[in-house]
């Protein structure tokens, strides 16, 4: 006798950005076919009593292979940095295609395709990092490579490698405007933060606690007031990414009351971690939570949770930058202890980022739905993938995490499947673990154990154009 399904989730608490509902969930060749009571027997079943059923979570921000300068190396390519993203809940992953100066910008997705591909777990789609807007950039690649599913792309506006200058970053803005896409924003005054270096360095400081000093929210505040005249100007909507605190929040939120399309994007770094972690006088271990923007302090920390719960952010992403720290392609430069502004900006996160979001939700800071509006509906619906991804509902990819709310996790780095020989996040204890976790139908995760698959599983995803969420 053949079945119609092949498998079926009984007894699911489903949870999406606007409902909770119980059902069974049915699903052939990977895609959700059914939800109702007592759906007939599968292949396969799966009792979901007492877990939650959510969207599988998308990391809208995160870097994996990324090429880089000086002999560095990020520790997780696709295979390593999918396998991770899949046992902390999220099953599909947008790394960046980074195009370095002098490049042309197809060449850098065709090397980015090149390491993805045999390697990726879970599925996965591209940004664009736009460091060289030449003429023929923006007249025919551009354009060209959004039509073909690249539908948002990075800017920056600090590091010598990267950093646009105003104008380029209109030019940049305006072909985004032509074409539908979305353009994310690195809001951090360049100018600024290289006088407070010179600054600093002169006067003997190079510990990795002055990375924060000459970082300071007012900075942030500035270009991300910047980025938001700049898209006025253009009428576009943009995307701040990872913004730290109070400071850049105020200003968004001040464009938000102006009718302005100004999306914005935070990570857990800044809900958990301060400048205190970037260690003190003498100490080179806070080289380990050396991001940008850096983490602030503990009123910071409050004014993002409070954006998260009242919607100032439409994404929550990990910022996932591998680099570990004993290390001489990672966190110390030839094996050696450097100044500040030598260490590799960025931390891991890629496993730990739902757990992390989810403790506020076991604490009662944010609600279910708030959730999955932030880790898999926004990013699904403003970066094209909708309704392919980012929720459950028929016709959607079976991309389904079966959490256990009651769970107590203390992180431990021995624990996580990344490729990182730490965790920022050591030690500390977390309510809400995902159990299962499924691709397109495929059980990845089973009872909190990698089943190993195999490696090229993951899919590349062409983007549609953004569907731009309220605000």
């Amino acid at each position: 006798m053949t079945t119609m399904y092949d498998l079926v989730i009984r007894n699911a608490d489903v949870v999406t950005a606007s409902e909770r509902f119980s059902c069974d969930i049915g699903v052939k060749d990977g895609i959700v076919v059914a939800l109702g009571r007592h759906l007939d027997a599968a292949r396969r079943e799966l009792d979901a009593t007492g877990l939650l059923a959510l969207p599988g979570g998308i990391d809208a921000h995160c870097h994996l292979d990324q090429p880089m300068p000086d002999g560095l190396k990020m520790a997780d390519d696709f295979h390593t940095g999918t396998r991770a993203a899949v046992c902390g809940g999220t099953t599909t992953v947008i790394p960046f295609a980074a195009q370095a100066k002098g490049q042309s910008l197809k060449s850098a997705v065709d090397d980015y395709h090149r390491r993805a591909n045999g390697r990726a777990v879970t599925d996965y789609a591209f940004h664009l990092i736009v460091s060289d807007p030449t003429p023929e950039v923006l007249e025919r690649e551009l354009p060209e490579l959004i039509a073909a599913g690249y539908t948002s792309f990075k800017i920056y506006m600090t590091y010598d490698d990267l950093k646009l200058s105003d104008r380029e970053i209109l030019e940049v803005m305006d072909v985004a405007r032509r074409n539908e896409a979305l353009v994310m924003v690195h809001a951090e005054n360049s100018d600024c933060i290289a006088w407070l270096t010179d600054k600093l360095t002169e006067a003997g400081k190079h510990a990795p606690k002055y990375h924060a000093v000459s970082r300071p929210g007012v900075i942030e505040r500035e270009a991300t007031h910047r980025a938001i005249a700049l898209s006025e100007l253009v009428d576009v909507p943009i995307l701040i990414v990872h913004v730290s605190g109070e400071d850049a929040i105020e200003q968004i939120e001040w464009a938000q009351r102006r009718g302005l399309n100004i999306y914005a994007e935070t990570c857990p770094q800044y809900l958990y971690l301060s400048a205190a972690d970037l260690g003190h006088e003498d100490g080179y271990h806070g080289a380990k939570c050396v991001c940008s923007p850096p983490p602030r302090d503990a009123s910071s920390q409050k004014a993002v949770w409070s954006a998260l719960k009242r919607g100032v952010f439409s994404v929550f992403s990990s910022d996932h930058a591998p680099f570990s720290y004993d290390d001489p392609q990672g966190k110390k430069p030839g094996g050696k202890e450097v100044s500040f502004e030598h260490i590799p900006n960025g931390i891991p996160g890629i496993e730990t980022r739902l757990p992390l979001l989810f403790d506020g939700v076991s604490r009662g800071t944010l609600s279910l739905n708030k959730f999955v509006e932030l880790t898999s509906l926004n990013p699904a619906k403003l970066y094209g993938l909708y309704p392919r991804k980012g929720t459950i509902a028929i016709g959607a990819d079976a991309d389904i995490v079966l959490w256990d709310p009651r769970k107590q996790v203390t992180i431990h780095n021995d624990a996580l499947h990344h490729n990182v020989d730490y965790t920022p996040y050591e030690g500390r204890s977390v309510q809400g673990w995902p159990q299962h976790c499924l691709s397109r139908g495929e059980l990845l995760v089973e009872s909190g154990r990698y089943l190993g698959p195999e490696a090229g599983r993951g899919r590349f995803l062409a983007a549609g154009k953004p569907q731009f969420v309220d605000l």
